[in-house]
């Protein structure tokens, strides 16, 4: 198949619920293919108001990072203040929010960076990826279960953030460098 030959989508026959928990529900996909081939995936269902993840800049030369535990590896991790957009929310809205939760500081300027999904194949979850400037201290209670650890990085010293064995999210990941190739443009 070359890149100029149209895909067409395939044709959901039934789509139904196969597990649900306090956080998550599966639903399996019954699928037909354009080429006649019939196929059953599963995937997660998201919440459909997706997430945001801010890299706060405390000055021109300085990130601000957070630590806080990570349930699925069962780890402390190094990663920008992320959280999922409330009802009602713009994702700017939802990114100053954070911010305030998460590092104690608001911005007076949140940029859009670029839109990311995470394992699409499984999961139809977006995050809105940002940068903030013009930070001023300002503080709301967030949902975090222990206060999350503040860390500044000089965005000159990138290379040994990347070097961090706690720094491994790619969303994370995704922003610093998105973030530093703007800088350069």
């Amino acid at each position: 198949m070359d890149n100029d030959t149209k895909l067409v989508l395939p044709e959901i026959l039934k789509s139904q619920d196969v597990a649900k928990s306090r956080l998550v529900t599966v639903e399996a996909i019954d699928l037909k293919f354009s080429n006649g081939e019939l196929r059953t995936y599963e995937k997660i269902k998201g919440a459909g108001r997706g997430a945001v993840l801010i890299v706060p800049m405390l000055d021109d030369e300085t990130i601000i990072l957070i630590r806080e535990y990570c349930a699925g590896t069962h780890s402390y991790q190094l990663g920008f203040p992320k959280g999922l957009i409330d009802p009602g929310e713009q994702a700017s809205e939802a990114a100053n929010r954070e911010l305030q939760e998460e590092i104690g500081f608001a911005a007076t300027e949140i940029d859009y960076i670029h839109k990311v999904s995470l394992a699409p194949a499984f999961f139809n979850a977006t995050m809105e990826l940002f940068v903030a400037r013009g930070l001023y201290e300002s503080r709301l209670q967030g949902d975090e279960p222990e206060p999350l650890q503040v860390v500044h990085w000089k965005l000159k010293d990138y290379q040994q953030l990347l070097a961090q064995p706690d720094f491994t999210e790619a969303r994370s990941i995704t922003a610093l460098m998105l973030l530093l190739d703007r800088i350069k443009g």
